[in-house]
């Protein structure tokens, strides 16, 4: 059998979601309380990997089984094994075909940022800040000029291991409430340390240190090295993985847009 899950995660207490020797990462904590559930080894496959210090309202991953468990094993069960900061939100069974990183066709972020003078103390893990006033229209501004596909090379890593550096961003929206300020973004698929690198840019708009057409200008450069430098993991959140329907994953449980902090949807 295969079994779909979606997982919900805090990754400050973990280095990142892809398994590694130590087990510090959310994969080997999972893997480790499923493999108890199935009474024998389990191993999954994620819909994208998240950095250290990044979270997840919804991570989906599946695995294969010849353990027959009722659902609510596979959540409640494994839930009872995992530490607070991780949680099965649901699961499903799915055909042999299904692939939670192949068959996804957009995932969306949000990005959780603090703008305010001084820092933060009890979300110091889960919001990225900056101290100083941001214009949230120069970020729109600027956010309006990356949708669309292009070649992001200006906004990637060093280590990014992707074959092309083209995607196509179909929502990168601005909002602000106050001391808030929500970047929500949605693509086909995401390089490495594109959305952080993207936040870093547009708070160097927002604070008035370039200009919003600065963006049509890396863009066009492609050039990672005359960006910004690349903001904090903490305001991260993996919010949504899209499927197609026939997948037969209820769509209600793809996204969940509101991260633990920060203003309500």
């Amino acid at each position: 059998m295969r079994i779909a899950l979606g997982v919900e995660y805090d990754g400050s207490g973990f280095r990142g979601w892809q398994s590694q020797a130590d087990g510090v990462t959310v994969q080997d904590t999972l893997e480790g309380a499923l493999t108890q559930i199935a009474a024998s080894p389990v191993r999954v496959q994620a819909s994208g990997r998240t950095d250290t210090g990044v979270h997840a309202t919804v991570q989906v991953v599946h695995f294969d089984t010849d353990t027959l468990r009722p659902d609510s094993a596979w959540v409640r069960g494994t839930n009872a094994l995992l530490p607070a900061g991780v949680a099965v939100r649901w699961a499903a069974l799915v055909p042999d075909d299904f692939n939670a990183r192949f068959s996804a066709r957009a995932r969306s972020y949000r990005y959780v940022l603090y703008n305010d003078a001084v820092r933060p103390a009890l979300a110091a893990s889960l919001v990225g800040w900056f101290h100083r006033p941001l214009d949230e229209g120069l970020m729109r501004d600027a956010a309006s000029r990356l949708i669309g596909e292009h070649d992001f090379s200006a906004f990637r890593s060093s280590e990014c291991q992707a074959r092309s550096p083209v995607r196509t961003l179909r929502e990168l929206v601005v909002t602000r409430r106050a001391d808030w300020i929500t970047l929500d973004l949605t693509a086909n698929a995401f390089l490495h340390h594109m959305v952080r690198n993207i936040a870093g840019a547009l708070i160097e708009v927002g604070c008035g240190r370039r200009d919003p057409a600065w963006l049509d200008e890396l863009l066009a450069q492609r050039d990672r090295r005359l960006s910004a430098p690349t903001f904090s993991a903490a305001g991260l959140y993996l919010v949504g993985v899209d499927y197609d329907a026939h997948w037969g994953l209820p769509a209600a449980l793809q996204h969940r847009r509101l991260p633990p902090v920060g203003p309500p949807d």
